[in-house]
């Protein structure tokens, strides 16, 4: 919810050549922005690295990063997820949220009704969808996270209005 301290910026994706850099998958707007938020952190917070952006591969990006200066070492590192201080990234637009400020959320309908909570924000490609999983719900319910089917997120009461199309 609100107040996470750290945010999920990017992730590695492995080694690139031989000598240690990595390819970067980054989960910024602007994917070069992920240098800026610079230390970036391993999930449990015991790793830190620092990050040089080295080029534009297809689907990411090459980097060197502390720690990492050798091809097994880049291997290895093959999957964390590099999480940025929150007070490191830029402020938004009132119409724009963080994935991690949205999972969690108390979901309910227009007319009060709770349908569930957000589970999950998930993005294959086209547009954001909202996972929202409620008591008694076998598979869970994807909405499409627009303005027309979310009109109003209430960060600070913890909870999200959702107008879902009729054919949900």
């Amino acid at each position: 919810m609100a107040g996470s301290e750290r945010i999920c910026v990017g992730a590695i994706g492995g080694a690139f050549g031989v000598k240690g850099e990595v390819r970067l998958k980054s989960f910024c707007a602007d994917p070069a922005a992920i240098a800026d938020y610079a230390p970036l952190y391993s999930e449990d917070g015991k790793r830190e690295f620092d990050l040089v952006l080295t080029g534009i591969l297809n689907n990411g990006l090459s980097a060197r990063m502390s720690g990492i200066t050798t091809r097994e070492q880049a291997e290895a590192a093959r999957g964390i997820r590099l999480f940025a201080d929150r007070a490191r990234l830029p402020s938004l637009p009132d119409d724009e949220f963080y994935h991690t400020d949205l999972i969690g959320l108390t979901v309910l309908d227009t007319g009060g009704t709770e349908l569930g909570k957000v589970k999950a924000v998930l993005n294959h490609g086209a547009s954001d969808l909202l996972e929202i999983m409620g008591p008694g719900m076998k598979s869970p319910l994807l909405l499409p996270f627009t303005l027309a089917v979310v009109p109003t997120v209430d960060l600070a009461g913890g909870r999200m209005i959702v107008d879902p199309p009729e054919e949900v």
